[in-house]
């Protein structure tokens, strides 16, 4: 530590200072050698030899002499060893607090200061030493002086703090730094040390740090707590006193692993949340609120919440002051102890409530309707007003008409259904009530309920509805359909069989039967619809089935669009019709290429989906399960938003007339749905369309059932012997059909119902070998028809006939009932092979 006098001013000279010190002893002992030697050459020459001689060693003395007058002129030559050094920096250093040491590349001292020596306990210029030598025998700082030494000899510049221990037993620290320093002219490196007492300074950080230290242990054990979080809700600081009540763990405070909603329980965060901003000011707020402790407990507390906002409004960090005021706090005053029930009540309630004034401003709200509303509350002059909060201008007028009905004293005032602003469609309906009591400028309480999985239901079920009601339709159609199509098939079949090709009857005959075939195909697409057509289920894997399917895709979409497949890794299987299947590709791939006529791209994409990802879709009525999903996509015009409801109705069409039935996409949701699948249609206009399919996954330990094939290969006896018995209630079908079982060789007793069917059993016994009967009959139906026959004759072979599926019907059987089905429209051939399989069994 220097003991100067402060305030006494300090000498410019240094007391070393070698740096002016240029030239050599020797080669001034050289010049003058040489000048001896001369005049003792001149002493052995007589003088007139000598006398040119010493005439020109004084002209040569003259010209040098005149020479360095003229270069001490001009500053080439330095007469005084001080005269090239820079006075002005060597009185800064000299005069310096800051010990300074110079040393040349030999490690001799070129300069000190006067700090210096007084730093270094140095008696006077003689007792000067290195920074080495001075430090050279204390341990505590001998390690700092060492690395930089090696700093300095690698040209680097260095600097450390070290507690030195003083020759009288003190302690005190010292900031020692080195520098090298080339000279010009190449006269080598030289190494600058410094040398700094900062002893005082340190002291006055570890006051500083110690008062810290206080205030942080006061602040951690105060009566209340406290916390402070960034912008995004992210607890930054917890005290020891909120830790403790949250049974929260401090070392997870500051990582980001803490936020608002961890501490407050509910919807307290986006109460907090909802604070109205003051751009460019702090805020302060009271809000009750209960804290949620790490096991779940609930605490109330009182919120003394301060947020620093920026300029533009978006919120800063916050300093919150919480206040117990649980049952252990002192809240024994009976008005306190309301106050703390009730603020309970209201933030823990799942109905959101709001004040608001007779503008519409919103004065007070609850912790849910924070959260349903959030920050649509602030209007465009940053404001909070209800009416920021909705969508349109017809919800504004209505709301504002209810507010201001409350606000006159009106008791009964109509709920208005409002739609939020945003993404997803959320909704609300909101019910005014008047205030009685109002504090301040309190017109109208607002209560507000989220209505927005209502409203989806409601939707969902009516479409559930529609379709169900139109497939209904449509199945009992397609049933009626089928009966007129199965005699013009039979009959037409008749016909062909008493003409020859070479008749001129049998082409007409064969144009009947074909159109009739063509019937019935739309038919069977009525009959997917309604989810009524007999399926044959087996477990496939997609993307084989694609890779196989893709050849005919080709073909279909033709030279202008391309079509691109797009396979998933590791698709499960799924257990679905395989016909079926393919039918619905091909439907969804010909409507992609009829949406674009000037050509583009059709992308089939294909992916496991697990029940965790099954919410980020956003699809309602799609539960969690694991599926296989499918998307057909185009780049078309797209689906205007007001028919993708429609789409997949029956006969629905964008086409022009003659272009399209209308029943591709209804056949699409049929199958589908019938495979325990779903369909959504995703589109915007102009952006192209997106169906997207989703199987369920098929499992291994799920019970493979194998259906008996329809209709087998045709053989080539088609005759045959037996009675059978026909029930059938159509007239037309009943004829056919016992005329072509006749023409075959069998006994044919025919029943118009279930009940003539029963009295023919009665009258013929055991001649009847089978029993081809209808499903859907009046009187007794087909399953009841079958319940009864087993009762006196349990092996009797039957074969149902139907237009439905076989499912449709199987339920109403007992389990393991055995029959064969035959589906309608049937050809002659059909039936014959039927009946032969059947009765060869």
């Amino acid at each position: 530590m220097s003991t100067l006098a402060e305030g006494s001013p300090m000498s410019a000279e240094p007391p070393i200072d070698r740096s002016g010190r240029s030239g050599s002893v020797g080669l001034v002992v050289l010049l003058a050698a040489a000048l001896v030697g001369a005049a003792l050459a001149l002493s052995f020459l007589n003088g007139e030899a000598a006398q040119p001689w010493i005439l020109a060693l004084l002209a040569g003395l003259s010209v040098i002499g005149v020479f360095a007058l003229f270069a001490g002129a001009v500053g080439l030559i330095q007469f005084a060893s001080r005269g090239g050094r820079d006075d002005l920096g060597g009185a800064i250093a000299a005069t310096s607090d800051e010990g300074v040491l110079v040393t040349d590349g030999g490690g001799r001292i070129v300069f000190a200061n006067e700090a210096y020596l007084d730093l270094t306990r140095a008696d006077g210029p003689a007792g000067a030493r290195t920074v080495e030598r001075v430090f050279a025998g204390n341990a505590d700082v001998a390690e700092a002086i060492y690395r930089l030494s090696q700093a300095a000899r690698g040209g680097k510049r260095a600097s450390e703090e070290a507690r030195v221990t003083l020759p009288d037993g003190r302690g005190a620290w010292f900031r020692i730094g080195v520098r090298p320093v080339e000279r010009k002219g190449g006269r080598g490196v030289e190494t600058i040390w410094t040398l700094d007492d900062v002893t005082r300074e340190r002291e006055r950080h570890e006051n500083v740090f110690q008062e810290l230290q206080h205030a942080v242990d006061f602040l951690d054990h105060a009566p209340a707590g406290f916390f402070a979080a960034r912008g995004d809700g992210a607890i930054v600081y917890m005290n020891a006193t909120l830790a403790g009540w949250l049974d929260q763990d401090l070392t997870q405070v500051g990582a980001g692993a803490l936020t608002l909603s961890d501490v407050l329980a509910g919807d307290g965060a986006a109460l907090v949340a909802a604070v109205p901003p003051r751009p460019g000011a702090v805020a302060t707020e009271i809000i009750d609120v209960d804290l949620k402790t790490r096991g779940g407990r609930s605490l109330p507390a009182r919120l003394l919440h301060a947020v620093a906002w920026a300029v533009d409004g978006t919120p800063g960090a916050s300093r919150t002051l919480v206040l117990d005021r649980g049952p252990g706090a002192d809240v024994s005053e009976p008005l306190r102890a309301a106050e703390v029930r009730f603020a309970r009540f209201f933030n823990n309630t799942p109905l959101a409530i709001a004040t608001v004034d007779a503008r519409g401003g919103v004065e007070r709200t609850n912790a849910p309707f924070a959260k349903l509303f959030g920050e649509r509350l602030k209007d465009a002059s940053g404001d909070r007003s209800i009416y920021a909060g909705l969508a349109g201008e017809r919800d504004r007028v209505a709301l504002e008409a209810a507010i201001a009905a409350a606000a006159g004293g009106a008791g009964d005032v109509a709920p208005v259904d409002v739609t939020l602003p945003g993404d997803g469609g959320r909704s609300a309906r909101l019910f005014v009530t008047r205030v009685d009591d109002a504090e301040g400028g309190e017109a109208a309480v607002v209560y507000a309920l989220d209505t927005t999985d209502q409203r989806a239901l409601e939707a969902q079920f009516a479409q559930s509805q529609k379709m169900q009601a139109v497939g209904q339709l449509a199945g009992g159609v397609a049933h009626d359909f089928n009966n007129v199509l199965t005699a013009i098939i039979g009959y037409s079949d008749l016909l062909l069989a008493n003409h020859r090709p070479t008749d001129p009857s049998f082409q007409d005959i064969m144009q009947i039967k074909q159109n009739a075939n063509r019937a019935a195909s739309l038919v069977r697409q009525l009959l997917a619809f309604s989810r009524r057509q007999t399926l044959r289920p087996q477990v496939i894997v997609l993307g084989d089935v694609l890779a196989e399917l893709r050849m005919l895709l080709g073909r279909l979409v033709g030279e202008k669009v391309k079509l691109e497949l797009v396979h998933g890794r590791d698709l499960w299987p799924v257990k679905a019709d395989l016909n079926q299947f393919e039918q619905v590709v091909i439907n969804l791939v010909v409507n992609a290429r009829d949406a674009m006529a000037d050509g583009g791209t059709v992308t089939i994409r294909t992916r496991n989906v697990t029940a965790a990802e099954v919410p980020a879709f956003g699809h309602r009525g799609l539960p969690a399960a694991d599926y296989v999903m499918i998307d057909v996509e185009d780049t078309g015009s797209g689906i205007q938003e007001e028919i993708l409801d429609k789409i997949f109705e029956p006969f629905f069409s964008t086409k022009e007339v003659g272009k399209g039935t209308g029943l591709g996409l209804s056949t699409v949701y049929g199958i589908v749905k019938q495979t325990d699948g779903y369909v959504f249609a995703l589109s915007e206009p102009g952006a192209g369309a997106t169906f997207r399919i989703f199987l369920p996954r098929h499992t291994a330990a799920e019970a493979e059932e194998a259906k008996p094939a329809a209709v087998a290969a045709a053989p080539q006896d088609m005759t045959g012997r037996g009675t059978v018995l026909l029930v059938e209630d159509e007239d037309a079908v009943r004829a056919f059909g016992a005329r072509a079982l006749a023409s075959r060789g069998y006994d044919v007793i025919e029943a118009r119902s279930g009940v003539e069917a029963l009295e023919q059993m009665e009258a013929h016994g055991s001649a009847v070998e089978l029993v081809v009967s209808d499903v859907v009959m009046p009187e007794m139906d087909g399953p009841s028809l079958l319940r009864e026959l087993r009762k006196k004759q349990p092996d009797l072979k039957i074969i149902f006939v139907s237009g439905y599926a076989e499912d449709a019907f199987k339920k109403n059987l007992p389990d393991g009932e055995s029959f064969a089905f035959l589906p309608k429209p049937f050809t002659l051939k059909q039936l014959v092979q039927a009946v032969k399989d059947t009765m060869g069994a």
